[in-house]
This record gives structure tokens, C-alpha cells and sequence, in this order.
């Protein structure tokens, strides 16, 4: 039944390194091995949104966004918070799909990762808000927030706190079971 499925990542962080990132390396251990698992990395290629330019001639890195992410049977995001918000790379992305609607009514899961102790619950709800614009349906059990991101991952992409790694299993099971259905 999950042959043929597609789940896209898209890390919120286009640093070398980042721990966003690394979560989705992860979490890549726990998809199920009928489900075609890959991490978007062209949001940092994107041109900062225009509609303008949208109309008349959308570049062909966007048309290519668009595409793979039409292409997805589910998403998952995992974005940090900077200055209490979403980095402006991810929200740019996002609002490059606001009109074509690629992610109307797709399962999603959404991951907020953050060194510090709050765990960016600001940046998880502004994300939250901008998936509701665009349609998208977060799948039960499908957000979660990581607070003290560098005390439960390594650099190497490896979990070193069991609750994250239940959590983890929890949200990808939770897309699965969306999938399934």
C-alpha cells in the first residue's frame, strides 16, 4: 500500500551543519523502506518572492520547487527560530506556493528544533499559521518541539536522548498512518 510514496524534508536552515538538518538525516532511519525519503536542499536557490515575476515569467528554480513539492504524498519541515520567527529562506519558500497550491490539503509534519530552552515555540507557531494559509494538514502527532536541540543530537546525526527518539518515531508513524490511508 506505501509503495510509491514520497516524503519531501525541508530544513529551515541552510547552514553547513545545522542541526535542523541533521534531524532530517535522522529521521531517515525510521521511514518505512516503501516510502521514497529525501531532503529538499534548493530553498536556498529561490529568489526572494514576487509576484510580480511569478506572473509574467516564474524562474525555473521556482517551477522546480513547485514541481517536487507537488510530487510529495507528505511533507516534514524542520526549521529553528530566528528572532522569534521563521528564517526568512523557509517563509520565502513557502510564500512561493501560496498561490499555486501544491500543498492544498497535504499531510504535513512539522519539526522546530532550537538550542535554546523554550525550544522556538514562536517560530512552531508562526510556521503553523503560514501552513493553515496554505491548506495543509498537519497530521495528529505530527509537531513537535525541540527544545536544547544540542543536548539530544550529536554532529554526526545521531540521537542521544531517548524521549526525542521516541517522539521522532511517534511524529513519522503518525505520517505513515496518513499515508496508509
Amino acid at each position: 500500500m506505501l509503495n510509491n510514496k514520497k516524503i519531501i524534508a525541508i530544513s529551515g536552515s541552510i547552514r553547513e551543519g545545522s542541526s535542523n538538518t541533521n534531524i532530517l538525516k535522522t529521521i531517515a532511519a525510521f521511514i518505512p523502506e516503501s516510502i521514497e525519503y529525501s531532503i529538499y536542499e534548493g530553498i536556498k536557490d529561490l529568489p526572494h518572492f514576487n509576484p510580480d515575476i511569478d506572473r509574467t515569467e516564474t524562474p525555473a528554480v521556482v517551477t522546480e520547487f513547485r514541481n517536487t513539492m507537488s510530487e510529495a504524498n507528505a511533507l516534514i519541515i524542520c526549521t529553528p527560530e530566528y528572532a522569534k520567527g521563521v528564517p526568512g529562506v523557509l517563509k520565502n519558500a513557502l510564500e512561493w506556493l501560496v498561490s499555486s497550491a501544491e500543498l492544498y490539503k497535504k499531510p504535513m509534519a512539522i519539526i522546530t528544533a532550537s538550542p535554546s530552552i523554550e525550544g522556538g515555540d514562536k517560530a512552531h507557531e508562526s510556521l503553523l499559521l503560514t501552513l493553515g494559509m496554505l491548506d495543509t494538514v498537519v497530521v495528529k502527532n505530527g509537531s513537535m518541539l525541540v527544545p536544547s536541540v544540542g543536548t539530544k543530537f550529536n554532529a554526526n546525526a545521531t540521537i542521544k536522548d531517548e524521549n526525542t527518539k521516541q517522539e521522532l518515531i511517534a511524529l513519522i508513524n503518525s505520517i505513515v498512518v496518513e499515508l496508509d490511508t
